[in-house]
């Protein structure tokens, strides 16, 4: 059999078929692009600025190494003449990076470019001076310490034999470059998170809107059909005169409960009004309907207090108590008893409607995953009919829950609205 338009949009599991295989396509293919884009960007962003640091690391070592021989031509070499000695003074001092050198009792001798607040120098004095003067020495023996860690030492020998070791570590500027692939990394997948965030709301914004037009669309296709049914129903009446014939009756309640399905549907997308209505009529009127519409071994029992009001939209607080029942329905099987409460809470202003059955129960570890979408024990179950009912529920600015649950025995649902409260319409 040939499928139609519509039936290729809602239905094949696959999506081989009408509109919705472009629109998953061109969804996969953008979040693939925005991978390709983001990897590349990453091993090029690394690649280079790898690059950059190790000819910035072998610069920066070649000035430490030039540092360390115009610091020895300065101390070693006393009887050059000035202009050579204010060069190698003028090469010296234009090389910034901090430095320490040691002797070979690992003794600070001279020091550069670090921290002057902390080396103690006095006023007046270059930084060519020797380890006497005071400075702080946990200060030098933390920075000597980084800087045997950052680099191996340049040995300089002297004519005396002794040697002299330079350490030193990367400038700020280097410092920072080796810092920057990482900042660039996470703005790259903060940038992801938020495109695919977008992509995501976006498409379920779509898919809303779609789910929203089909029901709409469903209920108006229904309402004609439904029409029909009751003028031919009236046909029947008049043409057998019977008037008050029970089946036929059973088959008003049954077109009229078609008419109130087609307006649930007719409401999704929009903000539903909710009324005073009295909360024990109102269950007793839907549960005399589904009772006669269920096997004769379950019975059904209302009690507690006949005069709570609450704000209600009856058609969505309808499909609330039909949920619960038909629930309780299937966990009992064959036998069984389903009993609805309704009580107040007069300190909270609550009022509270607990739905039992002595069906098979539900385990203490399954109490909160019965309300999540597509849970369900049931073979050909959809997982559905609870999610929906405590969407329902906070429609009504309540609240459901398991209140007890013993495997075997039964369950107890347990819905609590507000008897007293100025609501809030939310849309469906």
């Amino acid at each position: 059999m040939q499928k139609t338009d519509i039936y290729s949009v809602i239905c094949d599991e696959g999506h081989e078929y009408g509109i919705m295989k472009p629109y998953q396509i061109s969804q996969q293919r953008w979040k693939f692009i925005l991978l390709i884009f983001a990897a590349v960007i990453a091993v090029a962003s690394l690649v280079y600025t790898n690059y950059l640091v190790r000819n910035l690391a072998h610069a920066e070592r070649s000035k430490a190494e030039v540092w360390a021989m115009s610091t020895k031509n300065i101390m070693t070499m006393p009887d050059v003449d000035d202009e050579f000695i204010t060069f190698i003074y003028a090469v010296r001092d234009s090389l910034n990076l901090p430095a320490i050198i040691t002797d070979d009792k690992e003794d600070i001798i001279f020091w550069r470019n670090l921290d002057s607040t902390k080396t103690n120098i006095k006023p007046g004095q270059n930084d060519s001076v020797t380890k006497h003067l005071n400075y702080d020495p946990a200060y030098f023996q933390k920075q000597l310490a980084f800087m045997k860690k950052s680099h191996p030492p340049i040995t300089l020998e002297l004519e005396n034999g002794q040697k002299w070791h330079v350490y030193y570590k990367d400038s700020w500027f280097l410092q920072q470059l080796r810092v920057f692939p990482y900042v660039q990394l996470s703005l790259i997948a903060l940038f992801l998170i938020i495109a695919y965030t977008v992509f995501n709301s976006i498409r379920k914004s779509e898919q809303n809107l779609v789910w929203v037009g089909l029901t709409k669309e469903a209920a108006h296709q229904l309402g004609t059909p439904i029409s029909s049914l009751m003028g031919w129903l009236e046909l029947i009446r008049i043409k057998f005169d019977a008037e008050e014939d029970d089946t036929l009756n059973e088959m008003e309640n049954d077109i009229k409960r078609l008419e109130i399905v087609a307006d649930r549907f007719s409401k999704i997308g929009s903000t539903p009004v909710l009324t005073n209505h009295n909360l024990y009529e109102v269950i007793k009127n839907y549960m005399d309907y589904f009772r006669i519409r269920t096997s004769n071994k379950i019975t059904f029992e209302l009690k507690g207090d006949k005069h709570l009001e609450a704000k209600l939209n009856i058609p969505l607080f309808d499909w609330i108590i039909e949920n619960l029942l038909k629930n309780g329905v299937n966990a009992i099987g064959t036998e069984g008893k389903i009993t609805v409460n309704i009580s107040e809470n007069i300190a909270k202003e609550e009022i509270f409607i607990d739905i039992s059955d002595t069906g098979k129960g539900i385990p203490r570890s399954n109490f909160e995953s019965v309300f999540q979408p597509g849970f369900t024990t049931r073979k050909r179950g959809w997982g559905l009919g609870l999610s929906l009912t405590k969407r329902m529920v906070r429609y009504h600015q309540g609240q459901i829950f398991v209140k007890e649950s013993e495997l075997g025995k039964g369950t107890t649902f347990r819905i609590i609205l507000k008897s007293n409260l100025k609501y809030e319409a939310t849309q469906i």
